[in-house]
């Protein structure tokens, strides 16, 4: 599962709008709620680490957001 899917199931009840916008050779941006939180234009060779998206989530909404169902 990508870490993209991962974050929009457990934050469901808080993210509004999760996209992922392609490019062209494979670069790609994440933006959670029209923030960008990950570039691989700007990280040209990687993608994200696990865990990476979900942190820079809890920064934009906060450390007590609960995963939902929980």
């Amino acid at each position: 599962m990508s870490a993209a899917k991962e974050l929009l199931i457990a934050y469901q009840h808080v993210i509004s709008e999760l996209k992922l916008i392609t490019g062209t050779a494979g670069i790609f941006e994440v933006s959670i709620d029209g923030e960008l939180v990950f570039s691989k234009h700007a990280c040209a060779d990687r993608f994200p680490h696990p865990g990476e998206l979900t942190e820079a989530f809890t920064k934009i909404a906060g450390l007590d957001v609960p995963r939902f169902g929980t």
